[in-house]
């Protein structure tokens, strides 16, 4: 009956006071935050202590920190006033054009972020928040209305659109390319591994008959920075091409036995997205988007 109590009487400003003087560790930043006085956070916040019947700060003279039972309801606070913000976005983003995006990290250094300003130029006022990580977008707390995942998705009940068929090939600088005119040439040069592709060098060798050689060469986790490497001329890269166009378009890097080796041809990443987004108007512009730009036909919901 106290926390009903409780919770009947409690003021969302002595929260709100609360929660932005916890974060920044000052009454005055959080007074200059939320636009009250100094003496009003100190205030709210005295109100919520009398409420509570707990202290939730150790003050000594004008400096505030949160103790232990402040530490434990600031995290819960936060956790709530998220969820709040969340909610308001997403209610907000409905009718308007709010994008949330997820991407692959490569995919985005590479292909999206040099095509993200003509996005924004063909569609006036929409506004994209994109987040990168190697993790795929869950959609439990709705933090996120669509990914571009790198294989294929692992979570089930998804919209998903596969993306262009990518062709990973031998990349190299223009200067290394010089000395490789046949497969075999590759086995005495440096050999750069992308080491969570699933196309790899043995992928590769298999593909044109040839048995993998011996590790020879540096490895990065991540595609852009095996191409960043091979402009930098570290020796060969093993990665698609559409992950590279802008730095084969300037001249940076070639292919060095294109038309005189198998390549490597598959499916890599894939657009997808829950159901519950599918009526978002950000979501099926930017999917029609996407599939214009890689060529593809207009996807069909």
């Amino acid at each position: 009956m106290f926390i009903i109590r409780c919770m009947n009487a409690l003021p969302l400003s002595a929260l709100r006071a609360f929660e932005s003087a916890a974060r920044t560790g000052s009454f005055r930043a959080a007074s200059e935050e939320i636009g009250i006085s100094p003496s009003a956070v100190s205030h709210a916040i005295r109100k919520l202590e009398d409420l509570i019947g707990a202290a939730l700060f150790e003050r000594e003279g004008r400096a505030v920190r949160l103790n232990p039972g402040g530490e434990a309801l600031f995290r819960h606070v936060s956790s709530a006033f998220d969820e709040v913000r969340h909610g308001l976005e997403m209610v907000g983003s409905r009718s308007g054009n709010l994008l949330r995006l997820h991407c692959a990290p490569s995919m985005a250094a590479n292909w999206l972020m040099p095509r993200l300003r003509r996005l924004i130029a063909e569609h006036p006022g929409l506004d994209v928040r994109l987040s990168s990580g190697t993790d795929y977008a869950r959609f439990h707390n709705d933090e996120f209305d669509a990914d571009i995942c790198y294989g294929p998705p692992r979570n089930v009940g998804l919209i998903t659109i596969p993306l262009a068929e990518e062709t990973v090939t031998p990349l190299c600088s223009p200067e290394l390319a010089g000395r490789i005119h046949e497969p075999a040439d590759l086995l005495t040069l440096p050999l750069i591994e992308s080491e969570h592709k699933r196309v790899r060098w043995n992928a590769w060798f298999a593909a044109n008959g040839m048995a993998t050689p011996s590790p020879n060469g540096s490895r990065f986790d991540r595609s852009f920075m095996a191409i960043s490497a091979a402009v930098d001329g570290l020796g060969v890269t093993l990665e698609s091409t559409m992950l590279a166009e802008r730095e084969i378009s300037r001249g940076q890097l070639v292919a060095p036995l294109a038309g005189r080796a198998r390549d490597v041809r598959y499916v890599g990443h894939y657009l997808v997205f829950p159901p519950q987004a599918k009526p978002r108007r950000a979501v099926r512009m930017f999917a029609a988007w996407v599939s214009a730009e890689l060529g593809l036909p207009a996807p069909v919901f």
